[in-house]
Order: C-alpha cells, then sequence, then structure tokens
C-alpha cells in the first residue's frame, strides 16, 4: 500500500497535467449552453446533438471535462459578471475561448473592450484564442463580415502575440460545434 503522501503527488501530477480552457464572454451570449452543447457532441458524435437543453445565466464558474482525442481537457466557464476578476484565472490556463452575441448590437462595443482586455493580459500572451461570433441562427443577426468590421479583427490579428481564431457558431442549432471541437482537440494535442 502507498503512503498517502505517494497517493496525494501522483493525483496533483495527474491533475495538473490537464489542459484548461477558460470560456469567457459578456452575460447572456450562449457560454453554457455552448459547454453543455460541446459536452454532448464529446461524448455522443455529431449525430447525436437533439434539442437545447434549458440554461441559466452563470453565477460563478461551470466546470466540464471533455476528452479529445485522448486527452483530457477542462473547459471553465467564468459568468459574464465576473469580469472584473477573469484575470485571476488567466494563469491557470492553457486556451481561451471568447463568445460574442452577434444579434445584440448593444453590446459589440462592450464586449470589444472585454476582449482587448483579454488578449492583452501578461498571462494569455502565447495562448490560443478561438473568438466565436454566436447567435448565427437569430433573425437579426450580423454577419461575419460586419462583425469582424465592427471589431477590427484584421487589425487585433496582426497586433496580438497569441494566435487567434474566429469562428461563426450557433450553440442552439449546433451549427459550427464541430469546428469548436476540433479547435479545441488541436489545443490539447499540443
Amino acid at each position: 500500500m502507498l503512503p498517502l503522501a505517494t497517493i496525494c503527488f501522483c493525483w496533483r501530477t495527474e491533475m495538473s497535467s490537464n489542459a484548461t480552457c477558460l470560456l469567457l464572454g459578456a452575460t447572456g451570449v450562449g457560454k453554457t449552453l455552448l459547454m453543455k452543447r460541446l459536452q454532448k457532441l464529446s461524448f455522443h458524435g455529431p449525430g447525436e446533438l437533439g434539442g437545447p437543453p434549458s440554461t441559466l445565466p452563470t453565477v460563478g464558474t461551470n466546470l466540464t471535462d471533455l476528452t479529445l482525442k485522448r486527452k483530457k481537457l477542462t473547459l471553465r466557464e467564468l459568468g459574464g459578471c465576473m469580469g472584473p476578476i477573469w484575470p485571476s484565472y488567466f494563469k491557470d490556463c492553457s486556451s481561451v475561448i471568447f463568445m460574442v452575441d452577434s444579434s445584440n448590437t448593444a453590446q459589440v462595443s462592450s464586449s470589444c473592450i472585454q476582449l482587448l482586455s483579454v488578449l492583452s493580459a501578461e498571462p494569455l500572451r502565447s495562448v490560443s484564442v478561438l473568438i466565436l461570433f454566436n447567435k448565427r441562427d437569430m433573425p437579426c443577426t450580423m454577419s461575419l463580415t460586419e462583425m469582424k468590421s465592427l471589431f477590427r479583427m484584421d487589425d487585433i490579428i496582426a497586433s496580438a502575440t497569441q494566435p487567434i481564431t474566429t469562428l461563426e457558431v450557433s450553440a442552439h442549432s449546433g451549427q459550427g460545434l464541430q469546428e469548436v471541437l476540433s479547435w479545441l482537440e488541436s489545443i490539447a494535442i499540443k
């Protein structure tokens, strides 16, 4: 039988090898729904997505583990209302997903400011970043070209120190979620 200290050390070593991806964005952009859909998609596969589950606004954090190509990735959602304390979670992550509601024009400028703050944070200087323009299924959504123009994505990508990928998705309908999983798999393998 192993001593308790050895067991604790082994457990910590195993747990610390986990990659952690932060899921950030303003309140109401669809982070919780995305997290639930990705979990189901990674467990059951692309043909079994089904209807969207119900969600509530996140107060605090949500954690879920995804197994991607035999690698474990922890997805940590931070509630939009926690924006002021997001930086306290930056040092422990290996990648970031930043979500934007592309149907909420009133929220675009504040989302852009949040994104710039995240990208300029020292602990995130070299982590991979995925920017998701969500709610593509809504009738009043802006086009990807309009969103990129409003965010000045070309300028942001050109001046950022980290690799940035952008995708348009609908966590509600499932559009683009397989591409999100593929991106996460590429990050988990690194």
